[in-house]
């Protein structure tokens, strides 16, 4: 029988790619030359949604093991980050193009 658990590689191989999207993201927000933070472009928004719903997912997947769990758990956490970042998404344009 084989284990469900997560081996120690694939933790560590996830938590590598997790800390490389952490610096993806972190290189993508950009500060104004007077020290004021500005609005991020529209390419750069999207990269860090992109970026922290796959980290997320694999927080959901590989860290809590939703992975060996029913569609119907996976489903629902998975929605409930999909939801979260929609919000997310929808906040930063409105605010991005209602002024």
């Amino acid at each position: 029988m084989r284990n469900a658990l997560p081996g120690t590689r694939r933790l560590l191989i996830t938590w590598a790619v997790l800390m490389g999207l952490t610096l993806v993201s972190m290189l993508s927000a950009q500060l104004g030359g007077e020290a004021r933070f500005q609005a991020l472009p529209l390419w750069s928004a999207l990269l860090l949604l992109l970026s922290t719903g796959f980290k997320a997912h694999q927080v959901l997947m590989v860290y809590l093991n939703l992975r060996t769990s029913t569609a119907a758990w996976k489903g629902t956490f998975v929605g409930l980050a999909i939801a979260t970042l929609a919000v997310i998404g929808s906040g930063y344009l409105m605010a991005r193009f209602a002024g």
